[in-house]
């Protein structure tokens, strides 16, 4: 067994290894745009790359001190563990924030306690705990049967309203995006957002790998929705939307979603994977209900990952971090009115916000 650094001859073997698009080999290049240190490493089984790891490495304010991010990785065994801890080491990590890519199953009591015998401990949750996966193994026709009447009657009316859908990667067709984004959605609905140069790097670095894609519903020559969709290894990923009030009876949205679906048919994808969600018993007044229930409509599985689990490499201090850490999000809490991390992708209103201000 080897362990080394990831180098860029190795970008097609981590990406094939590679389990979510938040640890592929693009990815990082585009944190790294940002400012934000990445560490890759491997884990080698003779040539074949067995363990991908790549970590994001954050600053803590006013110390010396960093923490690492681990999202959406494998389960970490003992030697990715042990790869990790070095990772940390040598960034003088207080810990390493782990979000495995691991649904939470029957062998979830023994997953946790594998972990914490080996220095982890629940940590608050940067990256949802839910999400909704839809099977696009099954025929148009078959999926549209299992959607919720409500969601197939409202594409139907779309379509026939004349709202026309397009793939539109174009500089035009993302400035849009970005458009409806900052000027629609996140100004009107007051959601959080990252700023127009976070997605413009993302875009610079995704777009020519075919990665990330854009899909727009007009209707009358205007731009009523948009959508970034993530396709990475037989998958396709939503975690972008941005939509206007105009011609809402127009249901574009909906539409829309059902084209996404049917592009990862047409790329040969298996699953959609929504990129957030709610928990089982979601709370029709909380503020993401909406996105929850659009979401649901489409027949898709609801999710659950095993959760956010912190690394400690520096105990005594990751004792008082933590106090500090829920003293900030009690102070959040009653600023904001929020009473859960948001769903969808990561959000920062906790104490980390300093730390992963730029992060995913």
């Amino acid at each position: 067994m080897i362990i080394r650094e990831i180098i860029v001859a190795d970008r097609l073997v981590f990406n094939q290894a590679a389990g979510h698009p938040l640890q592929a080999y693009e990815w990082g290049e585009f944190r790294e745009l940002t400012g934000v240190k990445v560490v890759r490493k491997g884990v080698f089984e003779g040539k074949k790359l067995v363990g991908p790891i790549q970590v994001t490495i954050h600053p803590l304010p006013k110390t010396t001190l960093k923490i690492g991010y681990f999202p959406k990785g494998p389960m970490p065994d003992e030697v990715q563990l042990r790869v990790l801890k070095q990772i940390g080491q040598e960034n003088n990590c207080l810990y390493i924030k782990l979000e495995p890519n691991v649904a939470k199953g029957n062998a979830w009591q023994e997953i946790d306690k594998f972990l914490k015998d080996r220095g982890c401990q629940n940590g608050r949750p940067l990256f949802t705990k839910y999400t909704f996966e839809l099977d696009l193994r099954p025929t148009e026709a078959e999926l549209l049967k299992n959607m919720h009447h409500k969601t197939r009657y409202n594409i139907g009316l779309a379509e026939r309203k004349g709202v026309k859908v397009t793939v539109d990667n174009s500089d035009n067709s993302f400035n849009l995006f970005l458009k409806l984004l900052f000027e629609e959605t996140v100004k009107r609905q007051g959601f959080y957002s990252h700023t127009t140069e976070y997605f413009e790097k993302l875009w610079q670095v995704l777009k020519p790998t075919g990665m990330a894609q854009i899909l727009r519903a007009e209707y009358g020559g205007k731009t009523l929705t948009a959508f970034m969709v993530f396709i990475f290894n037989n998958k396709i990923y939503y975690p972008y939307g941005a939509s206007t009030r105009e011609f809402k009876e127009l249901m574009a949205p909906n539409l829309l979603m059902w084209e996404v679906i049917r592009l990862g048919k047409k790329l040969g994808c298996q699953t959609l994977d929504m990129w957030g969600a709610l928990g089982p018993e979601a709370d029709k007044n909380d503020p993401w209900y909406g996105f929850h229930r659009f979401k649901q409509g489409y027949g898709a599985r609801l999710v659950e990952f095993i959760g956010s689990y912190d690394l400690v490499l520096q105990p005594k201090l990751y004792k008082v971090f933590r106090v500090m850490e829920e003293a900030r999000w009690k102070m959040l809490r009653i600023k904001t009115g929020l009473n859960r991390i948001p769903m969808g992708f990561t959000q920062v209103f906790n104490s980390l916000a300093a730390v992963f201000e730029k992060n995913e």
